[in-house]
């Protein structure tokens, strides 16, 4: 039987028997025709302007960028010399931002933050290189927020005005003020597009400590704390690095250009902090690349040896600073830069980080001899293990190669973190799984666009003390890095998302020590860039015939029995296979709970090394000192 088109203006419906049971014919007038509100679109369509939403646990979720785009507004103020101080608060699920700027113009105070396509920065040389979004920024966090309150004080006269949703409720007359001159911004996330969010100040402090590496001189106050660094790159470095270095920081700056580097002495992988224009490049770019091209170079010619670029570049931890004119990033979320030029009528990005490379650090390296034979006797000793590993890293690549095509450890999803261009990128995610119930239940409930999942067989191996050898010969691992696509760094790196998940057991927590180990031991990178997290499921299932809670502690146990009242029925899953797809896709869906995996000030070597070097007497003491013993409750079923 013929049926017409749903595009011929009919939507058909059909019964089992594939019968049409309705036919109606949709009207297209003058009244289908409509204009959204400026704020409309952005609260219909965040992703535009801020990326994925998420609810906090990831250091590129929504809420965080939000941030960002009114402190943005304040550095530029602080680089156009109005104010070295801005103060932060986070407190309750609500940001404040004060700074002491030049102060809105207090006749556009409500144009300024709720009209598209308004702002101070489209005619001004002085802007070409700024941090903001040319007026976009504040007006996406305004219309992304339940409350939004904005203050100017200028000229001995301030001016507030209040929004909802993007929606004026309130503006305030003009009133005399002998408060210092700048602006202050008080909004809270609109917790009905924030789902459940909540701020790891981890995260804000590492936006924060950014702000103060790139603007030498700025001070930053966070919920009372100051933020200060005198000597830019070279402070991030020196502030980031867990373990020894083989050499001190060369830290060199020029006109639009700032570089730090060293060398790990332990890491075998390259470590890379890149921005442009005050913004964190978190995957890279043009500049990126060059730096990375720079070295090989630079090092090659200073030597007069033709060593081979992944010898010259293992164990490099550096960070790069350029400021662009006008800068093209790879997608809305500013985190890649694609400019090929510095400006209209500038050099190559390339030309440009190369000449000064070539210039400054072999001047450097030439009045420091001793720097010089370090990265050298470096370079050598990774020309060294490359070619013992060489063989088994052939046989390893072979495969991996043929795994790529059929990796029976990965059901791999459609879109990856790697396609720039598409709008889901973000959402990419690898769930690394123990046993084939727990990816079992994973994979017959996942998103297929976004999810992928990696069964592991048992324990993995315990690679502390190990050499990168280990990832080649233990098929596991290395079937594990050509899914994840981090061979050779993080740019191509397939998933935003690297998820752990174990049951919530002894054996499990001992998977996920082992699984960190691997990433730390091998791949740091992946920690320190925000990738890697624990999946949180729940511990018990507490029912009535009229209602079920799924509780993730004691305490949510303990609220959903006196919330059901009488004697409920309460299940303890034991372990991931025992939740059902049907149960199973709640939790892995838009309420997924992850816990980011994060590196303090500790030392990674000695955390290592206490946790999962040799069974020493002091890691014995400690687990006498904090045994407990778990009795089963008698209430529980399952």
């Amino acid at each position: 039987m013929k049926t017409p088109f749903a595009s011929k203006g009919f939507v058909l419906g059909f019964g089992l028997d594939s019968h049409v049971i309705m036919s109606q014919e949709v009207q297209y007038t003058e009244d289908n025709i409509r204009s959204l509100e400026w704020q409309e679109h952005i609260r219909l369509r965040p992703g535009m302007y801020i990326g994925k939403l998420g609810d906090g646990s990831s250091a590129d979720d929504g809420i965080y960028i939000l941030i960002k785009e009114v402190v943005d507004n304040s550095i530029d103020e602080f680089v156009m010399g109005g104010g070295k101080t801005v103060e932060i608060s986070v407190q309750n699920g609500s940001v404040t931002v004060r700074d002491y700027g030049r102060g809105i113009p207090l006749g556009k105070l409500v144009d300024v933050v709720s009209k598209m396509n308004t702002g101070a920065k489209y005619d001004s040389k002085a802007f070409k290189k700024s941090v903001g979004l040319n007026g976009v920024g504040t007006k996406a966090v305004n219309a992304l927020s339940s409350n939004f309150t904005v203050q100017a004080f200028r000229d001995g006269q301030s001016k507030t005005a209040r929004f909802t949703g993007g929606i004026l409720q309130e503006e305030g007359q003009l009133e005399a003020t002998t408060a210092r001159h700048g602006t202050k911004v008080v909004f809270t996330p609109d917790a009905t597009i924030f789902h459940n969010y909540r701020f790891q100040m981890e995260y804000v402090e590492r936006m924060v400590w950014n702000y103060v590496y790139l603007n030498p001189g700025l001070s930053i106050y966070l919920n009372g704390q100051k933020y200060f660094s005198e000597n830019g790159l070279k402070d991030l470095l020196a502030n980031n690095l867990s373990g020894e270095v083989m050499h001190d920081i060369i830290h060199l700056k020029g006109e639009d250009i700032e570089v730090a580097l060293t060398h790990a002495e332990r890491s075998q992988s390259e470590q890379y902090y890149s921005f442009v224009n005050g913004q964190h490049t978190t995957q890279g770019g043009t500049h990126q690349g060059a730096f990375r091209e720079a070295l090989v170079t630079v090092l090659r010619n200073h030597y007069n040896k033709q060593y081979d670029a992944a010898d010259i570049r293992q164990s490099v931890i550096g960070a790069i600073s350029i400021k662009v004119i006008e800068p093209v990033f790879e997608s809305q979320t500013k985190t890649k830069l694609g400019s090929q030029d510095m400006g209209p009528e500038g050099p190559s990005v390339r030309a440009f980080v190369l000449d000064f490379l070539k210039t400054e650090l072999d001047n450097f390296l030439h009045r420091n001899p001793e720097v010089a034979d370090a990265i050298q006797k470096k370079i050598l000793r990774a020309e060294r293990e490359r070619k013992d590993l060489a063989g088994i890293q052939k046989l390893a690549r072979e495969r991996a190669k043929k795994a790529n095509l059929h990796n029976r450890k990965l059901r791999d999803c459609k879109v990856h973190y790697n396609d720039i261009k598409h709008d889901r990128r973000l959402e990419t995610t690898l769930f690394i799984t123990e046993g084939d119930s727990a990816s079992g239940s994973i994979t017959a409930s996942r998103d297929v666009q976004t999810q992928a999942v990696f069964s592991l067989k048992g324990k993995p191996l315990n690679c502390y003390g190990l050499t990168k050898k280990v990832v080649y010969e233990n098929e596991e691992f290395n079937l594990l890095q050509a899914a994840l696509n981090i061979e050779d760094g993080l740019e191509e790196l397939r998933y935003n998302n690297v998820v752990i998940a174990t049951d919530a057991d002894v054996d499990g927590m001992h998977i996920r020590l082992l699984l960190i180990t691997f990433f730390l031991q091998f791949f740091p990178e992946l920690v320190q860039e925000g990738h890697l997290y624990i999946l949180q499921t729940p511990l018990f299932r507490v029912r009535n015939k009229q209602k079920t809670f799924y509780c993730y502690d004691e305490r949510e146990k303990q609220s959903a029995m006196e919330s059901l009242g009488g004697k409920p029925e309460i299940t303890r899953f034991k372990g991931l296979g025992e939740i059902s797809p049907g149960e199973f896709k709640m939790f892995i869906g838009s309420d997924i709970r992850l816990e980011p995996v994060m590196l303090g000030k500790e030392q990674i070597e000695q955390l290592l090394e206490f946790y999962m070097g040799k069974n020493t007497p002091e890691r014995q003491e400690f687990i006498m000192d904090h045994l407990k013993i778990e009795k089963d409750d008698p209430a529980y079923v399952g």
